[in-house]
Formats: C-alpha cells, structure tokens, sequence
C-alpha cells in the first residue's frame, strides 16, 4: 500500500486515479477536504477496494502515525499543500500552517514509523515530496531554466512556504537518514483543475459568458506541464529516483499567460462558437498581483537523464485533451462553483 495526502486535490486525485489505472497497489488516500478537496474528483472508484479514503489533516501527528501504524504502507507520496497564490497573499497563515507545520508533522510521524520498520521493509520505504517550481523565485526573459541547483528566492507567501517544505524534507534525510525524493513541478493542468486557475477559469468564465481576467499586460511566461505527464513522472520518480535528489519536472511548454488565453478562446470558438462575435471580446486587464513573478522555465533534463522521463503531451494534444474535458464535465464546473460539491456527506472509512 501506498499513502497519498492531498489525494482529492486536483494532482492529487488525477494521480490516485491513474495509479489505480495502472496497479492494484491499493492507495492509502489522506486527504483535510479543505476548497480544494473533491471527493468527487474520485467518483469512479466509489466501491473499489483499492481506495481507501480518510479524512484527517497531516497537522494531527497523532492521526498520521496511527493510520501509518494500522496500514503499514511502503511509500509516502506528500501531495497536500495550499496552493493558490493569490490565497496566500490575503491569507499566509493557512500556508504555514498546512505546508510548513504540517509537513513537518508529517515528517517526525514518519520518521518514527520509518526506523521501527524491519531492515528489508526499512530499505525499501520511500517518502516523495511534491513541489513547485515557484521556489526558484522568477527568471528574466534570457535567463536558462531552473535546475535543481538554482539557488531558491521565493517571492509570494505560499512559494516560501513550499521552500520551507523543500528544506524540511532535505533537512530529515541527511540528518535522520529519511529515504526522501522530491520533486519540483511547473504550471499543471488537466481535467479536476479547481476553476480559480487561470485555464480552467477561462474556460469557465468563457462559456458563461463572464469576464476573462489577465493579470497585468498577460506577458508572465509559464512552462505548463499536463497533470496526466506530471502523475508518470511521479511514478517513476519513486520507482527509481536516487535517495536525497530533487528532481525537477516541466512540461517543455513556455507560454505567457496572454497566449494561452488567446488559444483558449480561439479552440473555443470553434468547439462551441458564440452567436456572435470571438470569446477574446470578453478578455478583461486587471491590476496584477503584488510580487508576481515574471518567467519560470524547467530544466527536466536530470529526469530525462537518470530516469528516462520526457512529458507524452506537448501543449497543443494537452490542452486540447484538458478543454474538451470541461466541455463534457459541465455538471463538475457547476458543483463546484455552486459549493455544492462541499456540501455532500464525506464518506469516511478504514479508522
């Protein structure tokens, strides 16, 4: 068994989904279903046995090393995190609290459980960390990609909460010996995408006939990464990854934020055109958040390198999957942007 936290968060979801797809390892799914959390982002696997859910908070140690008691898992992989930049403006203090405190919460539990562990089963545990690439801080428009190298400057709450993160995780294994990866993603996106991000939001926002909001001039540049490309280099990461390394993921796909719009409008034009006019009329400049970084670019030539991974999804077959999905997903769009999908009973099991 493996343990995700965060599994009903869009990576997190997308990648108990896949892994399910792709194995009978069951899944150990730990998940606060705080906004972000959806259980019905795992519908499909309602009366599989292979999933079990349980609601808890990685910031309860005494919850965490319970459940790692009970389950025995041979892997952690650390999905649960605040995310959302401009959340972490009006409100760091959750980002602290979940991403900084909680990691660590989640670190000593398994540190304990870790070095009770036979010698076999003790060799061969794992705990994968998944971050961001916002660590690195922003990049000029001539300056190379990020490596795993790049020293870390981060300039919003919740990427210095990441850092934070990153460090802890770094901190247990060359202290305590912790068997830790990490990973360090760029911009995802993909079906389950919560629609206060920018793809997701437009093509929300464009259907219904609603403001398209850029921030700025449009021009900060991204490299976006498919979520279905990011949940495989997960996979391969814990299968193979060197023991302490950091592994940096991107998707090959720089863009600036006013592209991708302009693209989005222009594939929604022709999928569900307007009576009148293009969905780029309803493209709305607004003031652009405090400290917003310019550029982040990946270097994922150490993944390719070592362990073989290269993103199956350039950004033309991904976003053309991603758009077509909340087309035919409206009944998600909707409960979600209602709060209906917060409404419904959690069905908990296995404490």
């Amino acid at each position: 068994m493996i343990f995700v936290t965060g599994g009903a968060g869009f990576i997190g979801s997308n990648f108990v989904l896949d892994w399910l797809a792709q194995s009978d390892e069951p899944v150990l799914n730990f998940d606060k279903l705080t906004y972000a959390g959806n259980l019905n982002n795992l519908a499909t696997l309602n009366g599989d046995s292979r999933h079990l859910f349980v609601h808890g908070d990685i910031c309860d140690g005494g919850q965490v090393a319970a459940l790692l008691a009970d389950h025995k898992p041979r892997a952690i992989v650390h999905f649960a995190a605040e995310s959302h930049v401009d959340r972490s403006i009006h409100g760091p203090a959750a980002f602290v609290e979940t991403n900084v405190n909680g990691t660590f919460s989640l670190l000593e539990a398994t540190r304990v459980y870790w070095g009770a562990l036979p010698d076999v089963e003790k060799s061969a545990f794992r705990f994968l960390h998944v971050s961001t690439d916002e660590v690195y801080g922003t990049l000029g428009p001539d300056d190379a990609p990020f490596t795993e190298t790049t020293a870390y400057a981060p300039n919003s709450p919740y990427s210095a909460s990441k850092a934070a993160s990153d460090h802890l995780v770094r901190s247990y294994h060359h202290t305590y010996g912790l068997p830790t990866l990490t990973t360090n993603c760029s911009n995802n996106y993909g079906p389950y995408h919560f629609p206060e991000k920018l793809i997701p939001l437009i093509i929300a926002n464009a259907c219904a006939g609603k403001p398209l909001p850029i921030y700025g001039d449009g021009r900060q540049v991204r490299d976006w990464l498919y979520v279905g490309d990011h949940c495989a280099a997960i996979r391969r990461v814990l299968e193979a990854g060197r023991l302490g390394e950091v592994y940096n993921v991107g998707g090959w796909n720089e863009m600036a934020n006013i592209d991708v719009v302009h693209l989005l409008c222009d594939m929604l034009d022709k999928l569900v055109p307007k009576a009148a006019g293009s969905y780029r009329d309803q493209i709305t400049h607004v003031q652009d958040r405090p400290g917003h970084d310019r550029r982040y670019a990946i270097d994922a030539r150490k993944l390719e390198r070592e362990l073989g991974w290269r993103p199956a999804e350039t950004f033309e077959t991904g976003i053309g999957k991603t758009v077509r999905w909340y087309l035919e997903n409206q009944d998600w769009v909707d409960n979600v942007q209602s709060g209906d999908y917060l409404k419904g009973e959690c069905k908990i099991s296995g404490i």
